[in-house]
């Protein structure tokens, strides 16, 4: 199921998210401020184009205060629109494990600072 999902998932909306991320957090990296930020948009490119055997395990209080200025100039925007999609998603039958996985990126986008991205063993 894992590699299944993980196919689907790419071919339909994964390299596409993820080649946004990566292009955001080269231009970050460009400049010396937005090295921290374009790490974190690197973590949410190598999650979004494989979601499927993985999980997010966020610590807001490893780094509290860039996880607030990523939610207020950054995240809420795209935590809200991966909310949202994963509720549309939801309430299709065939949806739900995809909306599913929405979530959890929501989660990523909010607080990327202190998260980790672990393997779920099956």
């Amino acid at each position: 199921m894992r590699v299944i999902g993980n196919i689907l998932w790419a071919v339909v909306a994964g390299i596409w998210l993820a080649i946004g991320y990566l292009l955001t957090g080269i231009i970050f990296c460009i400049t010396i401020i937005g090295i921290p930020y374009g790490l974190q948009c690197f973590k949410l490119a190598r999650f979004i184009i494989t979601p499927f055997g993985k999980k997010v395990d966020t610590n807001f209080d490893k780094h509290p205060i860039a996880n607030i200025i990523w939610a207020i100039l950054f995240g809420w925007e795209g935590a809200l629109g991966a909310l949202f999609t994963g509720v549309i998603l939801c309430i299709t039958i065939i949806g739900i494990p995809v909306g599913l996985k929405f979530f959890q990126i929501a989660k990523l986008l909010f607080i990327p600072f202190g998260s980790e991205i672990v393997e779920i063993a099956d």
